[in-house]
C-alpha cells in the first residue's frame, strides 16, 4: 500500500509549514503530499494565520520537490470556474514534471461560502455544477492537440475551446473523486475517475463503497483495474501509549475514540489496520496529519510502518 501525508491548513498553517511536511514526506520515502482544498477553520479557534489556497500552494511545492505526487483532497467545484481551474492544474502538472493530481468535489462548507463570498447553491445545483465541470475538465485534457472542444451544459457552455495547455501525463492527470458512492457519483466516477475515496469509514463500510464503484466501473465497460481505490483516516502512532496519549491531546481527541475510529495506535496496530483496508482493495492511504510540527511521527511512520506494508 502507498502512504501519502493529507494535510488541513486551513486548521492553522503557513506555506512554509507546508513545504517542511511535503519535503520531509519526500525524504521518507511517502508516495504524495496532499492537502485539502479550504477557506475556511472548521471549530473553534482564531483560525490564524490564515487559509492557504490549495493550487498556489501546489504550485510552489510542485518547484520544491523532486519525485512526491501533489494533489487536492479535494477541490470543491464551487470554488473555481471549469476552463480557468484546467489551465492551472496543467500549468502545476507541467511545473512538477508529472506528478499532480486532480482531487475533485461538489463542496459542502456552506461557511467558508459565506466568508469569502463564494456562490453556493442548494445540493442538487452544487452537483449538477460538479458534474458540468467534471466533464469539461477531462474533456479540455483529452481533446488531442490540434483539435477542438465543445461542451453544452446548462450550467457552462465551452466553444471552439483549444484545449490548452495539456499536463505533461497522458492521456490526462488522474483524477480523485470520493464519498458514499451513490448511483450518480458512482457513475460520474466510472466516467471520469482514475482513483475513488472512501474518507474516514470503517473497513466495512469502505468496502461497500468500492464494492458500488465496481459495480458502476463494470456497468460502464471499464476494466476492472483501471479503477484504483483508497482510504483517508486520521494518523495518531506512537511506540507508547504516552506517546499516544500526547498525540492525540494535541488533536483534541480521546485515544480510545481515535483508535477506534481512525488509524491510533503502535506500528503494528496501524500495519494491522490498514491491512484491513488492503483486503478490501485500497491500494493508497492518506494518512490525515493534524500537527504539521509532528515530523517526529512521519518519521515513526516511514521507519516502522511503511517498511511492512
Amino acid at each position: 500500500m502507498r502512504l501519502c501525508v493529507f494535510t488541513e491548513p486551513q486548521q492553522g498553517g503557513t506555506y512554509d509549514d507546508l513545504l517542511q511536511v511535503a519535503q520531509a514526506a519526500e525524504s521518507l520515502g511517502f508516495d504524495g503530499f496532499f492537502r485539502s482544498d479550504h477557506y475556511l477553520r472548521m471549530g473553534e479557534g482564531s483560525g490564524l494565520p490564515g487559509p492557504t489556497d490549495a493550487w498556489t500552494t501546489l504550485a510552489g511545492l510542485a518547484r520544491e520537490t523532486s519525485r512526491l505526487r501533489l494533489g487536492t483532497l479535494v477541490s470543491p467545484a464551487t470554488f473555481r470556474q471549469p476552463g480557468p481551474l484546467a489551465i492551472t492544474v496543467a500549468q502545476i502538472d507541467q511545473m512538477s514534471g508529472g506528478r499532480v493530481e486532480l482531487g475533485f468535489g461538489a463542496g459542502w462548507f456552506e461557511a467558508e461560502h459565506r466568508a469569502y463570498g463564494i456562490a453556493f447553491g442548494d445540493v442538487e445545483t452544487r452537483y449538477d455544477v460538479f458534474a458540468e465541470q467534471l466533464a469539461i475538465i477531462d474533456g479540455l485534457w483529452q481533446t488531442p492537440v490540434g483539435q477542438r472542444f465543445d461542451f453544452a451544459g446548462k450550467h457552462y457552455q465551452v466553444q471552439d475551446s483549444p484545449a490548452l495547455p495539456k499536463p505533461v501525463q497522458h492521456p490526462r492527470l488522474p483524477i480523485i473523486l470520493g464519498g458514499a458512492a451513490r448511483k450518480r457519483s458512482a457513475a460520474l466516477a466510472a466516467a471520469h475517475a482514475d482513483e475513488y475515496n472512501s474518507a474516514f469509514q470503517p473497513v466495512a463500510e469502505s468496502e461497500q463503497v468500492f464494492d458500488r464503484v465496481r459495480t458502476a466501473v463494470a456497468a460502464a465497460g471499464r476494466a476492472a483495474d483501471s479503477m484504483a481505490y483508497s482510504v483517508a483516516q486520521v494518523i495518531c502512532v506512537g511506540r507508547t501509549d504516552a506517546e499516544l496519549r500526547q498525540r492525540a491531546h494535541v488533536l483534541g481527541r480521546e485515544l480510545d475514540e481515535l483508535r477506534a475510529n481512525g488509524l491510533a495506535g503502535s506500528p503494528g496496530e496501524v500495519v494491522d489496520k490498514l491491512g484491513g483496508f488492503a483486503g478490501v482493495g485500497a491500494s493508497r492511504a492518506y494518512l490525515q496529519l493534524m500537527d504539521l510540527s509532528d515530523l517526529d511521527q512521519l518519521e515513526l511512520i516511514a521507519a516502522e510502518v511503511a517498511p511492512q506494508l
